[in-house]
């Protein structure tokens, strides 16, 4: 198994901890997911979306455009684009998170410093009011952005706290307790918004309380595991780092990784199906919301639907994929994918049970494809090199992927219409089901040097 150059080396595998040391570092790994949920569900999906073109409207010119860096945007695509911006930063940030992480070895350090620095953008959203649109852009895409790097050193301490046998589970338990999380607080979230006016606060101003919410949670649950969560000795390395040897080691990986080509046919497939995923999650309450004409209140209800049935789709998969295997697993559930949101194109308008319906249907394919997708790669990692993989893994995972987003905004500015925007998604699971279902999953585990987990 080859290692990056300036840096990259060995650390202890699972077994370096007693069973009970193991289970309890896993619990505290599983309160990150906890933790960063919520600005997935209650910030990405349902409030800032809506919130924020409303900003951009209120901004707009006589013709309904916006002007960011002297740009013509709509401002209905607004958010669209500022997703996709705050995704390409990623691509520049968490692969340098990432490469630092491995080289020292240190990857608690690292996991803090995104951690809050994204929970402060994200409670920086209290003061988004007005015509104030270009802050609120500003601040998801550093929200978006610390969000995505901490997810990357938070992935790779998955190969080393659980043994192959077990990281179908642990990955699903961790999505699982992230969707008990979403729907904790959007319980919390409806209570307000519905009642805004006995609080003595205005629409607005919940929504922001709601958002800023999410930034504290963030920072409050952080603590959990970063006092839970060990550091491993490195082996055949000084354990220093600097930028430039991050970014060395980033180069050398990026080679390597023509050495692992089936490691890279699986990336390439996550790739293109994620961003379709990744679009679905962001981009829903803006379709439920513009398109169809459906209430605030709905929507929330809606995402409280697919946070608690997320929780059961995540471990009913990681079941399955115990008997089927999780590459078929895998595969089902985005044809379920492709059927959902295909239908989301005939919708009617002003009918929300049928969006409850589509929300259902989400929610049960949600968590365990997301979590499947994350064990699944966890076996196509050579050891020592987590943070440096799961970076690139990262860079399309949730509510980081830029050309689904892209594709649904551009839609919308030629057509004016988001049933073509929606529409347009099922392209991704189409095109990563064709990609996925050609990866030997079984030889791509035998080519890193990884231990056979058995069926996979």
């Amino acid at each position: 198994m080859g290692t990056a150059a300036g840096g990259g080396s060995g650390q202890p595998p699972p077994t370096d901890r007693t069973p009970e040391e193991r289970r309890r570092e896993q619990r505290g790994w599983y309160v990150y997911d906890f933790a960063i949920t919520v600005f997935s569900t209650s910030v990405l999906t349902v409030f800032l979306g809506p919130y924020l073109t409303e900003v951009a409207r209120a901004a707009a010119d006589a013709h309904g455009y916006v002007h960011p860096l002297g740009i013509p945007v709509r401002a209905g695509s607004f958010f669209s684009y500022a997703v996709s911006a705050s995704v390409l930063l990623s691509v520049l940030v968490m692969p340098l998170a990432a490469a630092v992480a491995d080289r020292t070895g240190r990857k608690k350090p690292v996991l803090a410093l995104f951690a809050y620095l994204g929970a402060a953008a994200t409670t920086g959203l209290f003061f988004l009011n007005g015509d104030r649109y270009l802050l609120g852009g500003a601040l998801l895409i550093v929200a978006n952005v610390s969000y995505g790097s901490s997810v990357v050193v938070y992935n790779a301490f998955l190969p080393q706290i659980a043994e192959p046998e077990e990281r179908d589970t642990v990955s699903s338990r961790g999505w699982a307790a992230g969707y008990v999380a979403g729907s904790l607080v959007l319980v919390a979230n409806l209570a307000l918004f519905l009642n805004h006016d006995s609080f003595g606060v205005s629409k607005g101003a919940a929504v922001r309380i709601c958002m800023a919410s999410a930034g504290l949670w963030w920072a409050v649950f952080a603590i959990v595991p970063l006092l839970r969560l060990r550091d491993r000795p490195l082996v055949g390395t000084d354990g220093s780092a600097s930028i430039g040897q991050g970014w060395r080691q980033l180069v050398a990986t990026a080679r390597e990784l023509r050495h692992y080509p089936l490691t890279l046919s699986f990336l390439v497939a996550y790739l293109v199906y994620n961003d379709g995923v990744q679009t679905v999650i962001s981009q829903a309450s803006l379709y439920g919301s513009q398109q169809l004409g459906l209430s605030q209140t709905t929507l929330i209800a809606a995402v409280l639907l697919v946070q608690v049935l997320a929780v059961a789709g995540a471990l009913l998969l990681g079941r399955l994929a115990r008997r089927y295997g999780a590459k078929r697993t895998l595969l089902g559930s985005l044809v379920a994918w492709t059927a959902t949101v295909s239908a989301g194109f005939f919708l009617p308008p002003g009918r929300p049970a049928w969006f409850f319906v589509l929300a259902a249907a989400i929610g049960m394919v949600m968590g365990g494809s997301q979590a499947l997708s994350r064990s699944l790669f966890s076996h196509l990692v050579p050891v020592g090199k987590e943070a440096e993989y799961f970076a690139v893994y990262q860079v399309s995972d949730r509510g980081t992927s830029w050309l689904g987003p892209l594709l649904f905004g551009l839609a919308y500015q030629l057509t004016g219409d988001y049933r073509y925007a929606i529409i347009s998604l099922v392209v991704f699971f189409a095109v990563g089901f064709a990609l996925l279902v050609r990866v030997p999953v079984e030889r791509a585990v035998a080519a890193v040097g990884r231990s056979e987990p058995g069926l996979i």
